[in-house]
């Protein structure tokens, strides 16, 4: 990341804090997609263009130019596809908070996962504190963070094995406590660090955009995303949430 923001911004980004790097990151994606777009968007009209031009000009050449059309298109798409990704890395712009039952999102995350899971002989193991409060949230996004820790989990375990999905209320601030552990192999030490950044990964399948998400998420509500190697192996993610949610800019 440090590389990226320092060719972006001419400056040494090393010795910026994590969430200055992380806010600058996402200033620079954002405006790289939306100057990215215009451009596409003006080859899209002048390539449809171009057909009718031929096919006015060569109507008998229309086999003959097809394929090479159609490859055309099919890379303006990609790249539409390309700066789609770059503007979701700029994270929720905006939350729709609501009161949610926070054991209800792990619930149905759990559920979602549970045919993927048993397929590859992963056993989800649900543990739920009762009498939990309303959290301040946006279902839709956080479903989303949760999804992604729980989807890297079953990704590092990989087959035969377990993770926890957890909800508890922090006995410190009375804060929402989202929890997934694995049993892989756990984080690289030199590893711990970079995992939160954007396209990074060690697996093979994956964009390594799924944990980058999640932070995201979790910032923009005020709470943060946190990981380490449990002590008896595999890993551990940790998704806090303050009851109230983040203020709404303006508020």
């Amino acid at each position: 990341m440090e590389d990226i923001l320092a060719k972006a911004l001419g400056q040494d980004a090393a010795q910026l804090a994590a969430t200055e790097k992380r806010d600058l990151l996402v200033r620079l994606l954002s405006r790289l997609a939306h100057e990215v777009r215009n451009p596409l968007s003006s080859l899209d009209i002048h390539i449809q263009l171009l057909e009718e031009d031929l096919e006015a000009v060569v109507p008998q050449g229309r086999g003959q130019f097809s394929s090479r059309l159609e490859i055309i298109h099919g890379e303006l798409h990609r790249l539409e596809s390309i700066v789609e990704r770059f503007l979701r890395l700029a994270g929720p712009s905006a939350l729709d908070l609501e009161p949610v039952a926070a054991g209800k999102i792990a619930a149905h995350v759990c559920e979602l996962l549970q045919p993927d899971a048993s397929g590859k002989s992963i056993q989800i193991v649900q543990t739920i504190e009762a009498d939990l409060p309303t959290v301040m949230a946006d279902p839709l996004r956080l479903t989303q963070a949760l999804l992604n820790l729980a989807i890297n989990a079953i990704q590092a375990v990989q087959h035969d094995g377990s993770i926890e999905v957890s909800v508890k209320r922090s006995a410190a601030d009375g804060a929402i406590v989202f929890g997934v552990r694995d049993s892989g192999p756990g984080i690289p030490a030199d590893k711990l660090t970079e995992i939160f950044e954007p396209y990074f990964t060690t697996k093979e399948e994956g964009s390594g955009l799924g944990l980058w998400i999640a932070q995201q998420i979790a910032v923009a509500h005020g709470g943060k995303l946190t990981a380490r190697n449990a002590a008896g192996g595999g890993a551990i993610f940790t998704l806090t949430l303050p009851l109230r949610g983040k203020e709404k800019s303006g508020g």
